[in-house]
């Protein structure tokens, strides 16, 4: 875990790859890391057709992360130290459901929703700066899912959650952390990696030796 060794880890100037505010707030509202946010602009168009939902998060995970470590590394002297990509989705009978297009399509979503369980998935990706430099960026990932219960909705309740304007941003067209969360029965997994980011899974991934040598290298260089 990474609590006895915070120092160090806001030494080193994580990076957060994405512009999700829940993500935000785990890791720096909660975490404390003092994480600077520099949203990837990864266009996320791989065929889903491609993969399993697993491993469709897993990718679009890695691929912003090595995105905005690519373009920080051009532009410093040194690339950061770590760089931090998420992506979430929502998985109905095999099913991926990201963000809601348009109105009708989150009205859609949260009805195909209403007393059945769904998975909820988060790809992270873990891109480390080298501690040499003649080596790669040093890149790990890893999969979270956690099973969402929700009760029969009316459509009233739905189009009034709709009309809210909640679900646009929310991949599978709700926020548990939100007024969506009143529709949830249970869960089993981690509450955090439905809200977009599994933080107890992030803290016992966190390579904080690593972080320490690269502070201890490259610390005052990078600031």
């Amino acid at each position: 875990m990474l609590l006895d060794k915070l120092a160090a880890i806001r030494a080193a100037h994580i990076i957060l790859a994405s512009g999700s505010p829940r993500r935000t707030e785990i890791l720096n509202g909660i975490l404390n890391l003092g994480a600077s946010v520099v949203p990837s602009t990864f266009p996320e168009d791989l065929d889903k057709s491609r993969f399993t939902p697993k491993q469709y998060v897993e990718e679009n995970a890695r691929l912003k992360a090595l995105e905005v470590y690519e373009k920080l590394k051009k532009e410093g002297k040194h690339p950061p130290s770590l760089v931090v990509g998420a992506d979430t989705v929502v998985v109905l009978d095999d099913k991926i459901l990201e963000k809601p297009p348009t109105v009708e399509a989150a009205k859609a979503m949260v009805n195909s929703l209403s007393g059945r369980s769904h998975e909820v998935v988060t790809g992270v990706a873990l891109i480390y700066a080298p501690l040499d430099d003649n080596s790669e960026p040093y890149c790990v990932t890893f999969v979270e899912e956690t099973s969402v219960q929700f009760a029969s909705l009316a459509e009233a309740n739905i189009d009034a959650y709709v009309a809210s304007g909640e679900p646009m941003d929310k991949a599978g067209g709700y926020g548990i952390q939100g007024t969506g969360g009143s529709f949830v029965t249970g869960i089993n997994g981690c509450y955090y990696n439905v809200m977009g980011f599994p933080m107890h899974r992030f803290c016992a991934k966190l390579d904080c030796e690593r972080l320490e040598a690269w502070v201890e290298k490259f610390g005052e260089q990078s600031g």
